[in-house]
């Protein structure tokens, strides 16, 4: 891992070492979310996954809903539990 410095341009903009967007696949028009914590800034490369790839994750999540016992009714009120939760 090596530490590099990057400089706040006067609009606020950084501009990511051409190694980091390489070893990272992180091209133009890519998003990043972003994460600060009193003085630590953290970014995490967001993709977006394809059409098959998403149909392929909602059926390993619907096998495992299966698994455990969820029914399709259930899922509005497990949302409303985690939306409470997130509250407190």
């Amino acid at each position: 891992m090596s530490v590099d410095l990057l400089t706040v341009s006067s609009k606020g903009q950084i501009v990511l070492p051409a190694e980091i967007r390489k070893a990272l696949s992180i091209n133009s028009g890519d998003k990043l979310a972003v994460f600060a914590s009193d003085d630590v800034i953290m970014l995490k490369a967001i993709k977006m996954p394809t059409a098959d790839e998403f149909k392929s994750k909602l059926k390993l999540a619907s096998k495992w809903a299966k698994e455990v016992g969820y029914k399709e009714e259930d899922v509005n009120d497990i949302i409303k539990s985690v939306r409470k939760n997130k509250r407190k």
